[in-house]
């Protein structure tokens, strides 16, 4: 008898009766798809939509060392960041590998919540507790809320339009009163939520995180403003566009944050888990870089499709895409640092037929200044 294991959202059940196209993804039932990645991309691109994350895990975790031990963790600076406030940052283990990459928001001096990706909250928070026992004799408590709460990811240029106008931040002031990565306490109706002004797309908008029960509700009520359902699929080609890091494509275990050109989320002064091998790298250099490139048409390179230049391999794809807002397609990948030459043809192999790419800078795509 065959027993399926993936997770479910508390949505799921809506998503069905939106017609989406469900498949499993980091151990979840997810929709890729509703109308389709094009209209669902366009709709972040130039009005307003949202997504179902509720499979990226919620940590929270606290404590009175709970500053200590995330600046242990975390390549980001923790102890200087105001309350209320939301920082990128990546989680490596003594080689410098990095396990996940995460948003994490500073509740008070004292609580902090995490946000790792799908597929690796558990490791994450096995790690988290190993170093808690081995370091700090248990003293920080790690809460995983992840399958007792929802989140639900608000994106493009009007979010904060429809979001103003149903919800109120704590403070009794509107969503769009809220910073950049600042995060508030916040109610839609009498329902309570956690707003970050946060996103994966390369749009402004929030990411709130809710109770199960309420889930439903705030769904369909930003149903009802207008907000356009999106899939992980247009969330894949949004993030690309905007050459944001996905773990298991461009971030794993055998990457550092040199590698991935992630050096600005690093201290200024490293001394979390893995720092001396990337203050090696920092000075020494790394045998790879993450670069941009730009193929004309319509046909998509994918993970792991090779590289050439004069008619040597010198890496990979990470991850690839068309690109609707730039009507071409768009791959993010791995090349040697030692074979790679600037201003040299790049050749990428697709499908057995080479096509000419081009290094260009990322992101690939900017929103446009308020």
């Amino acid at each position: 008898m065959d027993i399926d294991f993936t997770l479910k959202t508390q949505l799921y059940d809506a998503h069905i009766a939106l017609g989406a196209r469900i498949l499993p993804f980091g151990g979840w039932d997810m929709p890729i798809q509703y109308e389709g990645i094009l209209a669902e991309t366009a709709a972040i691109r130039t009005n307003v939509g949202m997504f179902d994350v509720s499979h990226m895990g919620r940590v929270y975790i606290s404590g009175e060392q709970a500053e200590q031990f995330l600046e242990m963790l975390l390549t980001a600076p923790v102890s200087t960041m105001e309350i209320n406030r939301a920082r990128y940052a990546l989680i490596c283990n003594s080689n410098g590998g990095i396990i996940d990459d995460t948003i994490f928001y500073k509740l008070s001096a004292t609580d902090f919540l995490l946000i790792p990706n799908a597929g690796n909250r558990i490791p994450v928070v096995t790690w988290f507790n190993s170093i808690n026992d081995q370091y700090f004799r248990g003293s920080i408590t790690v809460n995983d809320t992840t399958l007792e709460t929802s989140m639900i990811a608000i994106q493009g240029p009007n979010a904060t339009a429809v979001f103003d106008n149903l919800c109120v931040l704590a403070d009794g002031t509107k969503p769009s009163s809220l910073k950049y990565f600042c995060c508030s306490e916040g109610y839609i109706n009498s329902s309570k939520i956690l707003i970050g002004r946060t996103g994966y797309t390369g749009e402004d908008g929030f990411e709130i995180m809710i109770d199960k029960g309420d889930s439903d509700f705030i769904w369909n009520l930003l149903i009802k403003s207008d907000v356009t359902p999106c899939g992980l699929g247009a969330r894949d080609v949004l993030r690309l566009e905007a050459a944001l890091p996905l773990y298991g494509h461009e971030l794993n275990l055998n990457v550092t944050p040199v590698d991935a050109g992630l050096t600005r989320f690093l201290k200024k002064f490293p001394t979390h888990i893995g720092s001396s091998i990337i203050h090696q790298q920092l000075a020494n250099g790394t045998d790879k870089t993450l670069i941009g490139l730009t193929i004309p048409g319509k046909s998509a390179p994918r993970p792991g499709y090779k590289i050439y230049q004069n008619d040597q391999e010198i890496g990979e794809v990470t991850s690839g895409s068309y690109s609707p807002s730039l009507n071409l397609s768009i791959a993010l990948a791995y090349v040697s640092t030692v074979q790679y030459k600037e201003n040299t043809e790049i050749i990428l192999d697709i499908r057995g037929k080479l096509h000419l790419a081009t290094k260009v800078q990322i992101p690939f795509y900017k929103r446009g200044k308020k």
